[in-house]
C-alpha cells in the first residue's frame, strides 16, 4: 500500500499553503499557552493580616473572626483575597486549580474521540470558542464554587484546543515541516502566550480584568475557519476522497488528476471501520505504547506543570520568575529543534528528562539559607522537562496510527491531567516541607526518563496510518538472551 506522505510529496515541504497553516495555527495556541498557568496571579495570595490585629504575620493558628486584610502592593485584587481564601479555606486555592486539570482531563478524553469521529477542524473551532467564552463568564463568578466550575470548562476548552490544533497541522504537513510545526510553530506560539502573561498581569493587577484581557484574543482566530482546511488524512480515512483532493488542490492553487488518479492506493482496507478507544489495547504494539505514554506522560506533565506554577514559590519578583520560566521555554523549544534529528528519539527524551530529575535532587543539598541557588536548580531543570513536554508532542504524534492518532494522543493528554491535578497539591505540601515537591519531581522525572529507552525510535519513519504499522518497543539483552523490552511494572507484556 502507498504511503500518504509518498503521494503527496510532490506538493513540497514549504509552499504557500503549508507556510499559511504553520502560522495560522501556531498563533492559535498563544491563548492555551498562558491560560494553563494564569492561574499563577489570579489565585497567588497577597500578605494579609487580620483585621483585629491589625499586625502583618497574623499566626494562622489563631481564628480571625473580623475577617482578613489583604496588601494591594502587588495585586489589586485576586481570588484569594476576594473570598477570603486563606487559614482554613487555604485549600480551596490547590483545589481551583486542579479542577481547572480536571476539565482538561475530561477534555482530553472526549475530544480525542469527537475529533476521530467528526474531524479534526469542528473540534478545534468549537474549543477554542469554549475556552474563550467560559473565561469571559467566569469574570462575572460571584463566588468561589462558581468560579472552580468554569475553571474546569475553561480546562476542557484549552487542552482540547492544543491537542486538535496539533493534529490538524502534523497531518496536513510532510515529515521535515511537521516536525518544523509542532517545535517551532505549535510550541513556540504556547511559549510566546506564556510570556505574556507576566506583561499582562504586570499592567493588569485585577483578576477579573486579567481574565477578559486573556478571553478577548481568542475571538480573532475564529475567521480562520474560513482558511483552515480538515485533514486530508482524516477524510481519506473517513472515505471522503473528493473533500480531501479538494484540500490537495487548493494546498498546489492549480487543477490537477495525479492525486485522484492515485489515491485509491491509500484507500486503506480497513477504511469503513469505526476506532474506539478500546483499539488503543487491540494489538501488542499499540497497547505497549499505550501504556508507556501513559507513564511518561503523567510524570513529564506533572514536573512540568509542578515547576510552572511555582513561579509565585520563588525567592524575587513574581512577574521576572514568571517571565524566566517562560523564556526558558522559548529557547528550549529552538534548542530541541536543532537536536530532533541528531539523536535517536528515545535517547533524546531519556536525557533530557534524566538531566531534569538530577538536577531537581540536588536541591536536596542545597542549605536552606541559600534561596537563589535552590532557585537557580530549579529552573535549570525546567530546562530539561521543557523539552521532554514539547518533544512528547512530536514523538507520540509519530508513534501513533492515523486511525487512532487523537485518541491515542487523547488518552496520554489525559493521563498528563492526572499529573497536573496532583502537583498543586505537592506544591501546597512545600509549605511543611520546601524539598518535597522537589524530590517528587525529580524522582518522577528519573523514572520517566527509564521507562522511555523501552520507546522504539520514529526518526526518519514515515508516519503510520494503519495499527499493522505502529513499531514495537524497543529490544535490550538480559544475561545474553535478547527479550522484548518489559512493561512488568505495568502489565506483562509478550510479544509473538
Amino acid at each position: 500500500t502507498a504511503d500518504f506522505d509518498e503521494i503527496t510529496s510532490f506538493l513540497g515541504d514549504y509552499g504557500l499553503f503549508q507556510i499559511l497553516i504553520m502560522v495560522l495555527l501556531s498563533v492559535s495556541t498563544m491563548p492555551a499557552g498562558y491560560m494553563g498557568v494564569i492561574v499563577v496571579f489570579v489565585s497567588d495570595t497577597p500578605e494579609h493580616y487580620c483585621r483585629s490585629s491589625n499586625t502583618a504575620g497574623f499566626n494562622d493558628t489563631e481564628q480571625c473572626l473580623d475577617g482578613w486584610v489583604f496588601s494591594t502592593d502587588k495585586y489589586s485584587a485576586t481570588i484569594v483575597s476576594e473570598w477570603d481564601l486563606v487559614c482554613d479555606n487555604a485549600w480551596k486555592v490547590p483545589f481551583s486549580t486542579s479542577f481547572f486539570f480536571v476539565g482538561a482531563l475530561i477534555g482530553s478524553f472526549i475530544s480525542g474521540h469527537l475529533s476521530d469521529q467528526f474531524g479534526r477542524k469542528p473540534v478545534f473551532f468549537f474549543t477554542m470558542i469554549l475556552q474563550t467564552v467560559t473565561a469571559l463568564i467566569q469574570v462575572t463568578s460571584v463566588s468561589w464554587v462558581m468560579f472552580t466550575i468554569l475553571n474546569c470548562l475553561r480546562g476542557l476548552g484549552q487542552i482540547s484546543n492544543f491537542v486538535a490544533s496539533l493534529v490538524l497541522g502534523s497531518e496536513m504537513l510532510s515529515k521535515s515541516a511537521r516536525v518544523t510545526y509542532i517545535l517551532l510553530g505549535h510550541s513556540l506560539g504556547f511559549g510566546f502566550g506564556y510570556a505574556l502573561l507576566p506583561l499582562f498581569a504586570y499592567f493588569i493587577r485585577g483578576w477579573r480584568m486579567l481574565l477578559v484581557a486573556a478571553a478577548l484574543p481568542g475571538f480573532l482566530f475564529i475567521p480562520m475557519w474560513c482558511l483552515i482546511p480538515e485533514s486530508p488524512r482524516w477524510l481519506l480515512q473517513k472515505g471522503r476522497v473528493e473533500e480531501a483532493e479538494l484540500v490537495i488542490r487548493k494546498a498546489l492553487m492549480v487543477p490537477f488528476f495525479y492525486f485522484l488518479e492515485r489515491i485509491c492506493s491509500i484507500m486503506f482496507y480497513e477504511e469503513e471501520q469505526t476506532y474506539t478507544y478500546m483499539d488503543l489495547m487491540r494489538t501488542h504494539n499499540i497497547r505497549n505504547i499505550t501504556i508507556l505514554g501513559v507513564f511518561i506522560w503523567i510524570s513529564v506533565a506533572m514536573v512540568y506543570y509542578g515547576l510552572s506554577l511555582n513561579s509565585s514559590n520563588l525567592h524575587g519578583n513574581i512577574y521576572l520568575n514568571c517571565f524566566i520560566s517562560a523564556a526558558i521555554d522559548i529557547v528550549v523549544y529552538v534548542a530541541t529543534w536543532l537536536l530532533i534529528d541528531r539523536a535517536p528519539r528515545p535517547t533524546l527524551l531519556f536525557t533530557t528528562l534524566m538531566f531534569c530529575g538530577i538536577m531537581l535532587l540536588v536541591i536536596k543539598l542545597v542549605p536552606e539559607d541559600m534561596p537563589i541557588m535552590f532557585q537557580v536548580l530549579a529552573l535549570v531543570g525546567k530546562i530539561g522537562v521543557s523539552a521532554a513536554y514539547c518533544f512528547i508532542y512530536v514523538f507520540f504524534t509519530e508513534l501513533m496510527p492515523t486511525v487512532v492518532r487523537n485518541m491515542g494522543l487523547g488518552i496520554c493528554a489525559t493521563a498528563a491531567r492526572i499529573g497536573a491535578i496532583i502537583c498543586p497539591y505537592l506544591l501546597y505540601m512545600g509549605l511543611y516541607s520546601k524539598i518535597l515537591p522537589y524530590i517528587i519531581f525529580g524522582t518522577a522525572s528519573i523514572m520517566a526518563a527509564a521507562v522511555s529507552m523501552l520507546l522504539p525510535d520514529t526518526r526518519n519513519s514515515k508516519l503510520p496510518d494503519l495499527l499493522t504499522q505502529t513499531k514495537h518497543i524497543r529490544r535490550y539483552t538480559v544475561r545474553g538472551k535478547s527479550q522484548e523490552g518489559s512493561l512488568s511494572f505495568f502489565v506483562l507484556v509478550k510479544e509473538n
